[in-house]
């Protein structure tokens, strides 16, 4: 099977979070979980989706759905690290696109992973997939497109 490559332009990323690895977060290896890192990526995600619109739940319009995570893992990380998580978006098209993710440890800046993570806008209402709003692209405009 090939392995998978993610590698995202550094220009892409525009929000940075932080958040500390739990005793919790530690599997059975001693090191930081893959599902913990799964959650910890969502936290990042919702970060970064609450800076850029301000939003926090469902409105009236358009929510966001995930519609696949892919994640390569670098390093271990342990707990009580400090982990930095660079957010950004790319790849958009009509429905959506993808936010992507590096994440580093803070004391000596090891690479720990990288993730991307695709997403449509869904209407709740209508129970169906719908057009990117232009007010969310228009917040991005280092981002591509692509057909």
């Amino acid at each position: 099977m090939a392995r998978l490559k993610l590698e995202f332009p550094a220009d892409q990323f525009c929000f940075t979070t932080h958040l500390t690895v739990r005793v919790t977060d530690i599997n059975g290896a001693n090191h930081l979980g893959n599902d913990s890192m799964i959650s910890m990526i969502s936290e990042a995600r919702a970060r970064f989706l609450f800076a850029k619109t301000g939003e926090t739940a469902q409105g009236d319009g358009p929510g966001i759905i995930v519609t696949d995570l892919a994640t390569t893992y670098r390093s271990e990380a342990y707990a009580r690290d400090q982990l930095c998580f660079d957010v950004g978006v790319m790849d958009f098209n009509k429905y959506g696109g993808d936010i992507i993710f590096r994440i580093t440890r803070e004391r000596d800046a090891a690479l720990i992973a990288m993730a991307k993570s695709g997403f449509v806008f869904f209407d709740y209402a209508t129970r169906r997939v719908t057009e990117m709003p232009k007010d969310f692209a228009d917040r991005f405009e280092r981002v591509n497109w692509i057909d």
